[in-house]
């Protein structure tokens, strides 16, 4: 808040725009749409070079999916001289990434505690990343036995690709693992559902959704999701899924 606060302009998507503009209505702001995101750092860039001080937002995280890795890029690319952490040395911008929530907390917390022990993050976007190297990703995390947290999981120009990644990783799971699934985690209109492999609801899924599939220890307990660690089998001597 205080990066926002101390901002001369805000920089961001249009949606993410207008969620801060309540909290901040004094500030400047330039708003872009989707898949503009190398505009948003040039714009960024000049207004800073210009003497501004300029907060990028993203949603979430800004290190995960978010614009900082894009930033980064842009100044590498375009020659832009910025400091290092060890300090300024001349005519430098200044990045400072400021650490957030992701949406993979937000959701998790939402569930329970799915990611309690060992978890893969993948996006399903493939405007950024081809398919066969988002199917690669999915069936080795599914064959090693990872919780799975997918991001961007189903759009209007994608409405397919969910379940063509559940196909790649129901080849290696039961279908009774569970699901955990949140749609505008801690915002209006937040949902939340936990189902199974075999149940998905795919119409309910969108790209305001993060869908945490369990590993093999994973168990739904009083309507909570929870992954365990292993406490119990190591104190206790019993596996948590034979309690249930």
């Amino acid at each position: 808040m205080e990066a926002l606060k101390s901002s001369d302009y805000i920089v961001g998507y249009t949606k993410y725009v207008e969620l801060i503009k309540p909290l901040f209505p004094e500030k400047s702001y330039i708003a872009k749409g989707m898949r503009q995101e190398l505009d948003r750092c040039r714009i960024a860039v000049r207004l800073a070079r210009d003497g501004n001080r300029v907060a990028v937002i993203s949603s979430g995280d800004v290190g995960i999916y978010g614009m900082a890795g894009a930033l980064f890029d842009y100044c590498r690319i375009e020659n832009v001289p910025i400091a290092s952490p060890e300090g300024v040395k001349g005519e430098e911008l200044i990045i400072e990434v400021i650490p957030g929530v992701s949406a993979l907390n937000a959701a998790a917390s939402i569930l329970g505690a799915p990611l309690g022990h060992d978890f893969a993050v993948i996006s399903l976007s493939d405007h950024l990343t081809p398919w066969q190297t988002i199917k690669t990703r999915l069936d080795a995390a599914a064959k090693a036995d990872f919780v799975i947290v997918i991001f961007n999981p189903r759009s209007k120009s994608r409405p397919y690709i969910l379940k063509k990644a559940i196909h790649v990783i129901e080849k290696h799971l039961e279908p009774t693992r569970p699901v955990g699934i949140v749609k505008r985690a801690t915002r209006q209109g937040q949902e939340r559902i936990i189902t199974s492999i075999s149940a998905i609801p795919y119409i309910e899924v969108d790209m305001q959704t993060i869908i945490i599939i369990g590993n093999r220890s994973t168990y739904v307990w009083n309507n909570w999701m929870i992954t365990p660690r292993g406490y119990e089998e190591k104190y206790y001597g019993v596996d948590a899924r034979e309690t249930l």
